[in-house]
Parts: structure tokens; C-alpha cells; sequence
């Protein structure tokens, strides 16, 4: 592919983006692999080139732009390279009109922006959600240890927060190593990796993941227990659930059970761990605003309409998870949010709904106190952000 062409490849892509975006349709990194299954003339350097493109452009343009050409030309303003590929040769695009309109910069559309401003990140911090993050990877301490996979993968390099953490340059094709096929590695966050560990699961223990998608955290766990215990993973999505199993296969961890949860029934099918659990982790559906480095598009996928639906949904899962709670147990709240309304505010509606149940401020010992819990941002911290409170159920 031309210069030009990879331009107006990157143009297609975001149309398709912004529209699926806007209409809650497939994510990008989905549509980018559609794309290039039906061009199979444009190579492996081509794809890269185009993707580079693609995610410029997202992260530049603050509100959803009004086209793909707009947000291009949002970049080809500050990239001279890119702006000659706009000439009108062959499959590029046509040349740039003097009064053409182009994406509105910024790190998100403005009202939230005022919720982050609200929540107490300033301008750096805000900045920081849409830069590019680092590929991180978590040691399975069932097969190996960090030392151990540092040895036999010398790309990599020790997380600087987490222990049991590895960072790899990006685009690192970590699914095709040897390492990552035989179990001893996966991606995760290196934030994901810390909140994950505030449960402090240990051999034996009765828990719980209530909200575990497709198992990343559930997998910490069950290395952190040693396969020792019984490990209850659950969620609402048939489809990412079922990717929990393959990998805990490749992972060995034998004592994860699966469990499909129906909306509205969660309670009733989770009888039989009702006041049994040791602990319970609630990585809770969220607005991801602390993952915008991974998946920039998401700015445009929130609305206020759809924050108060999933205030509404963490507000539950709240409830869900402290009936699993044994007297004295703990219970680990997580958004993959910066968002006071989905963390701080949340834990503290919590606690006044049930005053016999209290927070444990000082930990984990992470990130920023931030009012029952503990806050990590991409600025601060070079994590994604989280908000993250450990609570404890009455004696």
C-alpha cells in the first residue's frame, strides 16, 4: 500500500469506528481485524501503519468526530508527512480544502471532562488516560516464578509496582512465544494486577469473583491460593465466561468453578455460597475511563444514560456480593474507573446503606488514599486507573 492508501485506509476505519462507537457496535480493535480479513494485499507493515493511523486520530479527537477525514486531518495538522498523503493520487485521498472541518482536540467530550475534573484529577492526570499504555504480562506463580520467565524472555523487563509483574515493548507478539503457550504468562494490567491482589486470597479459602468476565483476575487468585480451596468465578456474559476455561487450563489451576449467572436471579443462584465466602472480589461493570489508553474509542461510548445505568448495576452487584460474605469476611470492590460516582461514592453509599459493615482504609497499600479506598492513575502511578476499597462484613 501507498502512503496515500494507508491514509485513506485509516479514514474508512475510523467512519466505521466512530458509527459503531455512537450506536454501541463492535469495538475498534474488532473492526480493524475485519477490515484486513477481506484486503489481503495489505501486509503485515501495512496493517501496522494503518492501525498507528487509526489510534492517532482516536486519541486525539476529544468528542466523537464528525468523520474519519476530520479526525485525519486533525493529525495531518501536526504531521506534514501525513498531510502530503492527502493528494488525490491513486487510492489516497483527495486533496484538503481550506475551510475543511476537523476533529475537536481534547481528552473527551466536555461533560466528562467535568466529571474527572469533579473527581479530582487535574490536567496532567486527565491528559495521561489517552496516551498509549505499556504491554504488561503477570507471572503464573503456579508454574514459575518472575525471576525464572525474566531469564528465558530477556525483552522483558520487571513492573515496578507489582511483583509479580512483567513489561514487554509493544507489540510484542506475546501469544505466539513458547512462554505464553505453556502457561507460565498472562496479559494483564499491572494495575489489574495490584487490585486483584487486595483480595489477599490464601490456600484453603472459600471465594468468590462475581463479576469475572473471561477469568483474568480469577486466575490471580487461584495462583495466589495455590489451588488450594474452592474458587467460585461467575458473570451474566455466556460468551466471556466461556473463555475462562480454556485458559484456566493452560494456567493449571484446577479449583476454578464456573457459573452462569441469569440478570435478576443472581441471589437465588448463589444460594448455596450465601454467608460462606471468606472474601469476595467485585470487579464491577464500570465505565472503563481508567482503560481509555487501551480502548480510546470508549469516550465516545459513554453517555450520561448509560453512567446511571451502571451506577445502577454496581449499586447491585454491591448487595449481590455482601450476601456471599461470611461474618467477618471481606469483600473488594474495583471499577477500572476514575469516576467518583462509580468508586468513592458508591463504597461510601454502601457503608451508610449497612453502618455495621466497615472499610479497611489502610488497604491495600497502593495507589492514593482516596476516601474508603485507594485510587491509581496512568500519571501518578504509570498503571491504568482503578478505584479500589476493601470492606469488611460485621463479626
Amino acid at each position: 500500500m501507498t502512503p496515500g492508501a494507508r491514509t485513506q485506509a485509516a479514514i474508512e476505519l475510523l467512519d466505521e469506528i466512530v458509527a459503531a462507537a455512537v450506536q454501541g457496535g463492535a469495538a475498534a480493535d474488532t473492526l480493524i481485524a475485519r477490515y484486513f480479513s477481506t484486503r489481503r494485499y495489505a501486509g503485515s507493515k501495512d496493517r501496522r501503519a494503518v492501525r498507528e493511523l487509526v489510534y492517532a486520530a482516536i486519541r486525539q479527537a476529544g468528542p466523537a468526530p464528525a468523520s474519519g477525514r476530520a479526525a485525519m486531518l486533525a493529525v495531518a495538522d501536526h504531521e506534514s508527512a501525513i498531510a502530503a498523503t492527502f493528494d488525490g493520487v491513486g487510492h489516497g485521498p483527495a486533496p484538503i480544502a481550506s475551510d475543511e472541518p476537523r476533529a475537536e482536540g481534547g481528552v473527551a467530550p466536555d461533560w466528562l471532562v467535568e466529571a474527572l475534573t469533579a473527581s479530582g484529577l487535574d490536567e496532567r492526570q486527565q491528559a495521561a488516560l489517552v496516551e498509549r499504555a505499556p504491554l504488561d504480562l503477570r507471572v503464573n506463580t503456579l508454574a514459575t516464578n518472575r525471576e525464572a520467565v525474566l531469564e528465558q524472555w530477556p525483552e522483558a523487563g520487571p513492573t515496578p509496582l507489582s511483583p509479580i509483574g512483567l513489561r514487554l515493548p509493544n507489540g510484542t507478539p506475546v501469544e505466539q512465544s513458547d512462554i505464553y503457550r505453556a502457561g507460565l504468562v498472562e496479559v494483564q494490567d499491572e494495575g489489574s494486577q495490584l487490585v486483584g491482589a487486595t483480595l489477599a486470597a490464601k490456600p484453603g479459602e472459600w471465594l468468590v469473583d462475581l463479576c469475572a468476565g473471561a477469568g483474568g483476575k480469577t486466575l490471580q487468585i487461584a495462583a495466589a491460593m495455590g489451588n488450594q480451596g474452592a474458587l467460585l468465578a461467575c458473570d451474566i456474559d455466556r460468551t466471556r465466561l466461556q473463555r475462562l476455561a480454556p485458559r484456566a487450563e493452560r494456567a493449571g489451576a484446577t479449583i476454578v468453578e464456573s457459573r452462569l449467572l441469569n440478570p435478576g436471579r443472581e441471589a437465588e443462584m448463589l444460594s448455596d455460597w450465601s454467608g460462606k465466602a471468606d472474601g469476595v472480589l467485585i470487579d464491577a461493570p464500570c465505565s472503563g475511563t481508567g482503560t481509555w489508553r487501551r480502548n480510546p474509542e470508549a469516550r465516545w461510548r459513554l453517555t450520561p444514560d448509560r453512567l446511571a445505568r451502571l451506577h445502577d448495576t454496581q449499586e447491585q452487584v454491591l448487595e449481590i456480593g455482601a450476601a456471599l460474605v461470611k461474618p467477618g469476611g471481606r469483600l473488594v470492590y474495583i471499577v477500572c474507573s476514575l469516576l467518583d460516582a462509580e468508586g468513592r461514592d458508591q463504597v461510601e453509599a454502601f457503608l451508610a446503606r449497612h453502618p455495621d459493615w466497615s472499610a479497611d482504609e489502610g488497604e491495600p497499600t497502593i495507589g492514593t488514599p482516596h476516601g474508603p479506598g485507594h485510587r491509581l492513575d496512568p500519571a501518578t502511578h504509570g498503571t491504568d486507573g482503578f478505584f479500589v476499597a476493601c470492606l469488611r462484613a460485621p463479626c
